[in-house]
């Protein structure tokens, strides 16, 4: 069963009012994980700053097999701390948010199985792994990177007229890594020939960030937005994810 990260501040008279959005954590939930500390006083944020009221909840990879497992729920936010117990429950909740129009917030190890859910889903790569979980495998879309990333800081490079600029209102920002593994650029082509959008790129040109265009809101970064220095404000791209999803609950 989902289980809640944190109440939502009952002592507010606005509240009365207001439906929370409901969103989905998924992911193992660890306190080994620094980004999983910072969940519960983002909620808080959100509203204190933002008035963006937002519940969420942890469900586990394992738990997920199909739509019906995150129904209810106003946005998928695919966090950090990968390997997931389950690949498969991972790539589910990427492909429940992609085709039922749910905002998809996915970071680090979360993005990486964006990548996987739209190779295998959408371009017809059904081969296509993850090297940390099939090692040896003929279609290693995910590799390891050649410089370890993780506690590492970088700029990236946003492309005009991207979700990430519209809510970064930025073109360059520097952000946290904690990651081991990217993007094998031979694929990089033919995810982008189906549809895929590289809105982020490091110095190098590697893809940090992926959208999908068209999608109410489809966001995925290799860095951790969780992790920004200032947690007196929402990082932009939390924000915006938590605007679509409030968006989504009030239609629905």
């Amino acid at each position: 069963m989902p289980t809640t990260v944190a109440p939502h501040p009952q002592a507010d008279p606005d509240l009365s009012r207001t439906r929370p959005a409901r969103i989905a954590l998924v992911g193992e939930r660890s306190a080994g994980v620094p980004a999983h500390t910072r969940y519960a006083p983002m909620l808080e944020t959100l509203w204190r700053r933002e008035r963006l009221l937002v519940d969420a909840y942890w469900v586990s990879t394992a738990q997920l097999d199909g739509p019906r497992d995150l129904a209810g729920f106003d946005g998928i936010w695919l966090v950090p701390g990968s390997p997931y117990l389950s690949e498969a429950g991972a790539v589910s909740a990427v492909r429940t948010a992609r085709e039922r129009d749910i905002p998809l917030l996915a970071t680090c190890g979360g993005f990486l199985h964006v990548l996987l859910e739209f190779a295998r889903h959408v371009c017809a790569l059904d081969g296509a792994a993850h090297a940390e979980n099939s090692p040896g495998s003929p279609l290693p879309l995910i590799v390891p990177l050649s410089r370890d990333l993780a506690g590492h800081e970088g700029t990236v490079r946003i492309e005009p007229g991207s979700l990430a600029e519209e809510a970064l209102g930025a073109r360059t920002t520097v952000e946290r890594y904690q990651c081991t593994h990217a993007l094998d650029p031979r694929y990089a082509g033919t995810l982008r020939d189906h549809g895929l959008r590289f809105t982020g790129h490091d110095d190098d040109g590697h893809p940090r960030i992926a959208e999908l265009p068209g999608h109410p809101f489809f966001l995925s970064t290799l860095f951790q937005p969780e992790l920004a220095d200032d947690t007196s404000r929402p990082h932009p791209l939390v924000r915006a994810f938590a605007s679509a999803a409030v968006g989504r609950s009030t239609e629905t």
